[in-house]
């Protein structure tokens, strides 16, 4: 009988040395209370589970062996522990404060905590990575609640946009690390000069709303808080290429020492993208570096960043006109781009480019000067130069400064040329953040920044058809600007049992310097200076660990952009712009179902609002607006309807509203200008309902499959409601054309699929493969858009112009990790 056993074990020996075991177990503080929402990582193979409401976690179906197990969270250390697995085993995990790293100090004083009165999202590193296969930041943001994105190229590489509650990118404050990224002048954001950041990305935290205060400009439809890369203890090589339609190709090195010594780590990235774009001479050629240094000691941390970023791309952000999409004649309507810029031979000017450099150098330093005090600063510098170069057929001499020129027995007032308008500019500056901790229900933050900016503004003409008096590299004109931004804020979070009262005020001081009109209506030298002050106060009630319901109220202020400013007398100079944003909502975390719901009412004074038209370097114009407002509900929520199976979704419905609005349309016929007045009306792209919805399948260890679907409602490209003024009825050559004759963007519903697998050889830490195949229907919609309307022969002519999306298209990546 013993034989007959040893027989049946010895058989029995390779099926129990593949058994399927489980690790499970808590994660918590110091203080043994539990951390819902954790991040928990098993590093070989790649596998991350979430920490339940109660702060538990749960890995099955795993084999025998060796593990290193990852835990973080936002606000505290995170920590690795290796495991031998040879049994089902419980693992609990404690997670230290986080207060004196430089990985959460330097941003913790302008991000929101988990109880927060503030509607945030945040996203982990490894969040972004499965989404991120070339595609610019603003499109790995695309699934968070009431966020649309644009692509001037059509298929999400080179120029995007990215608008929040229906606010653009200047009202979206943007923070690296704390820094303030938004343009001081046009207050824009452009991540294509920083290609590939999300890859030096550890998280990003998105607020809706004013949110907390932050350095910069204030936010007004929102803020992007971006946190690059953090310590990784052991030392790592990964490579990374994505290539697929249009000719898209990103290759990726990231490499970092680990902490060596106990005290020292060094990472650093090169990325490169090239993709030719979907809309026709769109293409995009992207190049960045990363590269950072910390020293660490027991109280403190000192790191240096570089982010370089150079991007040359063939200017499409003209869009295409409505004529040209809604000609069916045309064998790929969507795939044409007919910008005028054919020289007189026919051909197109094939150095129709945006070429810039940027420079990011930031020092972040973080130091605990006690148990209850410690303190975080940032030195910064950014320094940036480029042009765009453009063709101009036929363009007036006198443009450029210059009279008629008389060469034999022809007068020359006109040439073709070549024009390149350069910018060359500086941003530099000093944040900071003391934090004191008397107790541990009570916490307050002494922050700010002062930052200084200088940017030349100059043209040049580099190329003549006939010499027409100009020289080579002709200056024909240069604008200076200074502009210098100092804040201090101060914000406080009482415990009191259950509640968390939180109160939060910013002082902003602002000095510009511009060459614009005087006046006299004469160019010169101008100056503004202008003060705001924005107080917060909110209220959260604890129910218990998993839910919470909060409110708050806000103001911001916000100032005019260069283009506002320069373009107007100081009599009929723009307004600076005031918000009282007041939120409510409700959270809740669980172990099936986490999520919540927020409503919003975002009450305007001199709301700056798009008209709809761009200038000519692709700038939106704008206008104020007396009484304006934004109202909506928010809902987002995740549902673990198996262990395999998860199901993401978001919705906003929302009403934007501008009172008493008064649109006026040029009459070429008399001259006159006409005016249509509107009682309500919707505020220029801004939809009424935006959701996005994420399947995800996880049918074997390492793999995950989902479908992604966005939806996008109906958008004005002017505050008319595509109303006509009184009288005036639709030329009769646009309404055989429906692009021509309606100023809005329809609807749109996409689909997309993506597929992840990881796993790793006994040489490989991590082999991961991807697929992204995106509008796998193959929707033709148009995501961005503008509108010039006027009046001719009677009748109200609309020139639209579009920013078509790609239809089906795919992206594919493979990462390796040693």
């Amino acid at each position: 009988m013993k034989n007959v056993f040893a027989a049946i074990f010895a058989l029995l020996l390779p099926v129990l040395a593949s058994a399927q075991l489980s690790i499970s177990g808590k994660v918590t503080n110091t203080s043994g209370e539990a951390l819902p929402g954790a991040t928990i990582a098993i590093l070989n193979p790649s596998l991350t589970a979430v920490a339940d409401a109660n702060g538990k976690y749960l890995f099955n179906n795993l084999k025998p062996g060796n593990y290193t197990l990852q835990a973080s969270y936002v606000g505290y250390q995170t920590i690795n522990k290796n495991i031998v697995l040879g049994a089902n085993i419980v693992v609990n995990l404690s997670l230290s404060n986080g207060t004196f790293t430089a990985e959460e100090v330097t941003v913790s004083s302008t991000r929101a905590v988990k109880n927060s009165p503030t509607a945030f999202t945040n996203l982990s590193k490894k969040d972004l990575a499965k989404g991120n296969f070339g595609q610019d930041l603003p499109y790995l943001l695309s699934l968070t609640p009431s966020v649309v994105t644009t692509s001037d190229a059509g298929a999400g590489i080179g120029y995007t946009g990215i608008r929040i509650r229906g606010s653009d990118a200047t009202r979206v404050n943007v923070t690296i690390n704390g820094i303030p990224l938004n343009d001081a002048e046009s207050q824009g954001s452009y991540f294509i000069d920083l290609p590939d950041l999300a890859s030096s990305v550890d998280n990003i935290q998105v607020q809706r709303g004013v949110g907390t205060s932050t350095n910069g400009a204030g936010a007004f439809g929102g803020s992007i808080n971006i946190q690059t890369t953090t310590r990784r203890d052991t030392a790592y090589a990964e490579i990374n290429t994505s290539g697929g339609s249009y000719g898209s190709i990103k290759n990726t090195v990231n490499a970092g020492t680990g902490l060596l010594g106990g005290h020292f780590s060094l990472d650093g990235r090169l990325s490169r993208i090239h993709s030719n774009g979907y809309i026709d001479r769109a293409t995009s050629d992207l190049k960045s570096l990363y590269l950072s240094a910390a020293w660490y000691t027991k109280t403190s941390t000192l790191r240096a960043n570089v982010i370089s970023g150079h991007e040359r791309t063939y200017q499409a952000w003209n869009g295409i006109a409505d004529y040209v999409i809604g000609d069916n004649t045309r064998k790929d309507n969507h795939t044409y781009n007919e910008l005028g810029l054919m020289d007189t031979a026919g051909n197109f000017y094939k150095n129709q480019v945006d070429d810039y450099l940027q420079n990011h150098y930031q020092l972040l330093y973080d130091q605990k000067i006690s148990d209850k005090l410690s303190f975080s600063g940032a030195l910064h510098y950014t320094k940036g130069s480029g042009y765009y170069e453009e063709y101009r057929p036929q363009d007036a001499v006198a443009n450029y400064g210059l009279n008629p020129v008389i060469i034999g027995t022809d007068t020359i007032k006109t040439t073709d040329l070549v024009r390149r308008l350069w910018l060359d500019n500086k941003f530099y500056g000093v944040t900071y953040a003391l934090k004191y901790q008397p107790q541990t229900n009570l916490n307050m933050t002494l922050g700010g920044a002062y930052n200084q900016y200088e940017g030349a503004h100059f043209g040049d003409v580099v190329y003549t058809k006939e010499s027409a008096g100009i020289g080579p590299n002709y200056e024909y004109y240069r604008d200076n600007a200074k502009k210098n931004d100092f804040n201090i804020f101060y914000r406080a979070e009482w415990h009191i049992n259950k509640v968390l009262l939180y109160a939060d005020a910013q002082y902003r001081h602002l000095y510009y310097n511009f060459y614009g009109i005087d006046q006299n209506q004469q160019n010169a030298q101008q100056s503004i200076e202008l003060n705001f002050f924005n107080p917060k106060v909110g209220i959260t009630y604890q129910f218990n660990e998993q839910n919470n319901v909060y409110a708050s109220f806000a103001v911001g202020n916000h100032e005019p952009n260069r283009d506002d400013f320069v373009n107007a007398t100081p009599q009929n100079r723009p307004k600076a712009e005031n918000l009282k944003d007041f939120e409510a909502g409700y959270r809740t975390i669980g172990k099936f179902f986490s999520g919540g719901i927020n409503a919003f009412y975002m009450l305007y004074k001199n709301q700056l609002i798009l008209t709809g038209a761009l200038n000519d370097v692709g700038s939106a114009i704008r206008t104020n607006v007396p009484d304006s407002y934004r109202a909506g509900v928010e809902l987002d929520g995740k549902v673990r309807i198996t262990s395999q199976l998860n199901w993401g979704l978001t919705a906003t419905w929302s009403a934007n509203k501008i009172k008493n609005y008064h649109q006026f349309f040029s009459n070429y016929d008399d001259g006159s200008l006409v005016e249509e007045t509107l009682t309500t009306t919707t505020i220029a792209f801004s939809p009424s309902l935006t959701g996005a919805s994420i399947i995800s399948y996880s049918p074997f260890k390492g793999s995950e499959f989902s479908f992604i679907s966005k939806y996008v409602g109906k958008q004005y490209l002017d505050n008319t409601m595509n109303q006509n003024p009184a009288g005036f009825g639709i030329a009769p050559d646009n309404l055989s054309n429906p692009y021509a004759a309606n100023r809005y963007l329809k609807s749109y519903f996409t689909s997309d699929v993506r597929l992840r697998y990881n796993f790793s050889i006994s040489s490989v830490k991590n082999i991961g493969v991807g697929l992204l195949v995106s509008n796998i229907f193959s929707k033709k919609y148009e995501a961005n858009g503008a509108t010039y309307p006027d009046i001719e022969s009677g009748h109200l002519v609309n020139y639209n112009y579009f920013f078509p999306q790609a239809p089906r298209n795919f992206l594919a990546s493979l990462n390796l990790s040693f």
